[in-house]
């Protein structure tokens, strides 16, 4: 069994392609960007008018309407959010293929990487629409208002515009460069505003944070923008914990994934620790650290 282990290595690296690959165009805009779109999900900490939240709902709602009246009803159809069905002993390959649900399917790091490696990352982007979707589908059934664009408006102004910019710009076509940094810049800041809504979902009642075992929201948001392997850490981290989510709101039990709890336990630690404390504790980054002791550097002192 140890052979796989190289593999199950490269499967994690792999599935942060997608998220790293957006770093070199788009990291360098974020913050100005985030700056001038901040969903309300962002803002939580901050006083905001009815009127405000009001007008970033709508644009969130208009935007994923908009983008979800480019898709062909076939195809809209296929992917139309239903009731749970998908169970904890559903076929795997149900569960890959399963439209987006409510509540959210639980996706565990194994399951997302079991789909996506072998895929190219194919799969990575159809959980990239199911999460961002059962996501906007739940807050708009729960309050009516929504922090994000959904499926459609989060991952299809990436996908038409690195479409239609990659070639523009190999043509040279004025526009295209600028229209694929725009993209990047998009599906980024949905990253960023994902993660803070993880946060948010995770430590909503005493319950929930009780049955996660947290104390405060896991992830540290900023980490999207950081470069690879380190925007890989936080993005996993999502995976893991949006996946205990909606498996605490489906009440479906427990189950092991030997990927995030045993062979890289950093995905499932609950703490939600720094980038220092990450460096700092080796035990915490594979199945074969875990003996090792902290260091002791003083640069890696908090």
């Amino acid at each position: 069994m140890l052979n796989i282990f190289p593999a199950l290595t490269c499967s994690l690296i792999l599935l942060g392609v997608f998220l790293s690959s957006v770093n070199g165009f788009a990291a360098p805009r974020i913050l100005h960007a985030a700056a001038a779109v901040r969903p309300p999900s962002l803002l939580h900490a901050e006083k905001s008018k009815d009127g405000e939240d009001n007008f970033i709902s709508d644009f969130c709602i208009g935007t994923n309407t908009f983008w979800k009246g480019l898709v062909m009803k076939p195809v809209r159809d296929l992917v139309e959010i239903r009731p749970a069905t998908i169970t904890p002993d559903s076929p795997i390959i149900d569960k890959l293929t399963s439209p987006p649900e409510l509540p959210g399917i639980p996706r565990p790091v194994w399951l997302t990487i079991l789909g996506s490696v072998p895929t190219g990352l194919v799969w990575y982007g159809y959980y990239k629409f199911s999460v961002e979707e059962e996501l906007y589908q739940y807050e708009l059934q729960q309050t009516g208002k929504v922090s994000g664009c959904g499926g459609y408006g989060t991952l299809f102004p990436f996908v038409y515009g690195i479409l239609i910019g990659f070639p523009a710009s190999f043509l040279h076509i004025p526009g295209g460069g600028l229209l694929v940094e725009v993209a990047g810049a998009w599906i980024l800041l949905g990253q960023v505003n994902l993660y803070n809504r993880v946060n948010e979902l995770c430590t909503e009642s005493e319950d929930m944070k009780s049955e996660l075992g947290l104390t405060e929201g896991p992830l540290f948001e900023w980490w999207a923008v950081l470069p690879p392997p380190l925007d890989v850490v936080v993005g996993l981290r999502q995976v893991h914990f949006l996946s205990e989510y909606w498996r605490v709101k489906r009440g479906d039990t427990k189950q092991d994934d030997i990927i995030a709890e045993t062979l890289f336990p950093f995905i499932s630690l609950p703490e939600k620790f720094t980038l220092k404390q990450f460096f700092a504790r080796p035990k915490h980054w594979f199945w074969f650290t875990k003996e090792w002791k902290d260091f002791e550097f003083e640069f890696l002192k908090d």
